[in-house]
């Protein structure tokens, strides 16, 4: 693990694609992924304690091709150890200047940027409370899809997945994810840790902070600045949990 690797640089055109992103969203995310090889390490140098993480099984939805991914759509739903699930449709990439008012005032929906090392992606979500023993019936085959989604969610993904129903869609998972909310002892800043657990037994370890649009930036110097102090390897390749996600379970419903 080298902390003094060099992190990709955004080009002036993407500096400017990501400046008007945040004015128009409600939050930034900040990412980064740590190899598996430095997980032990960073988990000690950061003082997580892993018994404080809460379990949470992840489940998506989509064509066994990845139509929706293709799309920019992707569909998900959530099981939370001890609180209520949750499903998800989110559009992304999005330009926040092109959605629609009437969804923007929309309480449930929400548009990020998430920025991670040398690249960023907007996007829009529109997220609903679930009962999780629902969610435990959709996984197993018992119960369809569209149960998990409102009107709302089911009109947002009906303006975006041209022809494919949501009861037409597969089922990719689970997966099962510790996640763990902390604010270090030698930082000020909240911080979250995602631990995908694949069942092909790879895991994706994430690290992320939230903040104001106003913030970016500033959170951005004072997290590097705090993770490089600590030997995390800011020039590590970057994965991303959905991405893998999709990708694995898409491979496994086309094997024979």
């Amino acid at each position: 693990m080298d902390a003094a690797t060099p992190m990709p640089t955004l080009s002036p055109e993407q500096l400017s694609e990501l400046l008007t992103l945040i004015r128009g969203a409600d939050s930034v995310e900040l990412k980064l992924t740590v190899p598996d090889t430095d997980r032990r390490s960073t988990v000690a140098a950061l003082g997580m304690d892993p018994l404080d993480a809460q379990l949470r099984q992840v489940v998506f939805f989509d064509t066994p091709d990845l139509q929706l991914d293709r799309m920019g759509v992707v569909v998900r739903a959530r099981r939370t150890q001890n609180k209520p699930g949750d499903s998800v449709v989110k559009l992304r990439p999005v330009d926040p200047a092109a959605l629609p008012d009437e969804l923007r005032s929309d309480r449930r929906f929400s548009v990020e940027v998430d920025a991670l090392p040398g690249g960023f992606v907007c996007s829009g979500t529109m997220k609903d409370e679930v009962d999780g023993g629902d969610v435990k019936e959709v996984i197993a085959g018992r119960r369809p899809v569209s149960t998990l989604f409102g009107k709302k969610q089911r009109a947002l993904f009906a303006a975006h997945s041209g022809a494919v129903g949501l009861d037409d869609l597969s089922v990719l998972g689970p997966i099962t994810v510790a996640k763990l909310k902390w604010t270090p002892t030698d930082f000020t800043r909240r911080m979250v840790a995602e631990l995908w657990f694949y069942p092909d037994g790879s895991r994706i370890l994430e690290l992320s902070t939230k903040c104001p649009p106003a913030d970016a930036f500033t959170a951005a110097a004072e997290s590097k600045a705090y993770l490089g102090s600590h030997g995390v390897d800011l020039g590590a390749e970057q994965q991303t949990k959905t991405r893998s996600a999709l990708e694995f379970f898409s491979r496994e419903l086309a094997a024979p």
